[in-house]
């Protein structure tokens, strides 16, 4: 691995975060608080770092695979490190710990907070969370793919690492266009959903930040209550239709915008991802209508298809406190948790294209051995699934559940209780945010001891790029020079 070529690109991601860390200190000064100042400290020392490293390694070779993998998984880290320099400097979270927990949680989208009091935070720390949320949603590495051709520094490597998904696919020949057009589509419909909160009675400022993390599926939220705390139908029925957007693959957006609306009819993972909404959004219904929970019946569909559009998109928004439910509730929740969004989504989880073809396959294992002497095919939306691709499929599934199954150990064997290991685990390598137990809707990761905090960091990352990518780093052939 050429260390250098990594060291320069992950120069020019601090670049990009430090002038996007101008925004919150512009904020800062447009509400008269003190903070911005360090914003511009903040930004000062990413500027040079990033600058420095650009300028000490302009002559440097072409970006291979596994420098790819490097930047991202280390582009991700610093860039989280970085962006929890404000709110460290600022004493609006004055452990460092819990800094780089809320940064690396927003920037992964992952949506698990330490603030036990959010709204007494000042508005350049609110629109930070929101924004790195909006900024990792679709990647922040996505973002300089349409860039760094400008460096020298070819893109696809980056693509492939980064994009969420089984399959990185693309819309046009040039990876650059890729980007733009992702990106195009992405700024879209946040601008759209924006609009409808302001119309539905929602503040400027709120409806930015809010919609920043609906369509990166973060869940920072401006109050404690999350969501639940603005009690207008109007606004969870909004952000219950962009969190369902954001759960699913850009590229049908991007198509249906270009007049072929059919996309999603004739997609098979699309047409998963919504039946799994309905069968669950009908069980939970019915469950909480059975006992009365909530006293009217409008309520009940309400609060059912927020909990489990929010939990499946992995956004983590909350209007009720689904730790209160019944128990059937929490393992449908948690089943959901693990599935996660759709392929090239900003979604996190396993992803609804794996799920369906790991069934898929199941089903075709059981017909042959019923006809042994059968020739079967693996299909996917008309497409013969390649032989490569099933094993990528089935060795991601295992290495999740690897990764999770030592995450609940590890917890466990700290102390915790297994249902907030369990609900801690899938939180963060789900990208969901709110989990189960004490990590539940109506909590925060604030009593976690430090390593845990840094334990949940690595799963947030390690759930954010899609295991693979972080993983492979620890083979030693990673880093061997060739």
């Amino acid at each position: 691995m050429n260390i250098r070529v990594v060291v320069k690109v992950l120069g020019f991601l601090m670049l990009v975060t430090a002038g996007c860390l101008l925004l919150p200190a512009l904020v800062s000064l447009l509400y008269r608080e003190n903070d911005w100042i360090w914003f511009l400290v903040s930004a000062g020392i990413g500027a040079v770092v990033g600058g420095g490293a650009l300028f000490l390694l302009r002559d440097t070779p072409d970006l291979r695979v596994r420098e790819g993998f490097a930047v991202v998984a280390f582009g991700w880290l610093f860039v989280g490190l970085l962006g929890a320099l404000p709110f460290w400097f600022s004493g609006q979270i004055p452990s460092f710990t819990d800094a780089a927990f809320e940064s690396i949680s927003g920037f992964s989208t992952t949506g698990a907070s330490i603030l036990t009091d959010i709204e007494s935070r000042s508005h350049g720390t609110l629109f930070w969370r929101a924004l790195s949320h909006w900024l990792g949603g679709m990647g922040i590495v996505l973002l300089a793919v349409a860039i760094l051709p400008l460096l020298g520094v070819g893109g696809m490597q980056l693509y492939r690492a980064e994009v969420p998904g089984p399959v990185a696919e693309r819309l046009t020949p040039r990876i650059r266009e890729t980007a733009k057009r992702l990106w195009a589509v992405y700024f879209l419909l946040t601008l759209v959903e924006i609009a409808a909160l302001m119309i539905a009675g929602m503040g400027p400022f709120d409806s930015i930040c809010h919609s920043f993390a609906t369509m990166a599926t973060g869940g920072f939220s401006n109050h404690n209550a999350s969501v639940g705390g603005y009690a207008t139908p109007a606004v969870e029925w909004i952000i219950i239709l962009f969190m369902f957007l954001a759960g699913a693959n850009f590229s049908l957006h991007y198509l249906a915008l270009t007049g072929r609306w059919r996309v999603y009819h004739k997609d098979e993972e699309f047409r998963f991802y919504a039946s799994i909404v309905l069968v669950c959004v009908l069980i939970l219904t019915g469950v909480l209508i059975s006992i009365n929970f909530y006293p009217a019946w409008h309520d009940t569909v309400r609060h059912t298809v927020f909990q489990v559009v929010s939990i499946l998109t992995t956004t983590g928004f909350g209007t009720s406190d689904y730790l209160a439910w019944p128990p059937v509730a929490h393992a449908l929740l948690l089943i959901l948790m693990t599935i996660g969004g759709c392929a090239g989504s900003t979604g996190g989880g396993i992803k609804v294209m794996r799920v369906f073809i790991l069934l898929r396959h199941a089903k075709l294992e059981l017909k042959k051995m019923l006809h042994p002497r059968g020739v079967f095919t693996l299909w996917f939306n008309n497409r013969a699934i390649s032989p490569s691709l099933l094993t990528n499929v089935l060795g991601f599934f295992l290495l999740y559940m690897v990764v999770y199954i030592a995450g609940v150990l590890i917890l466990t064997f700290g102390g915790r209780d297994i249902v907030t290991s369990v609900g801690a685990t899938a939180a963060t390598l789900g990208n969901i945010g709110p989990g189960l137990g004490l990590v539940g809707p109506t909590s925060n990761y604030a009593f976690l001891m430090d390593w845990e905090k840094w334990l949940l960091v690595l799963f947030m990352l390690i759930g954010r790029l899609e295991i693979f990518t972080v993983l492979v780093l620890f083979l030693p052939g990673a880093w061997r020079r060739s």
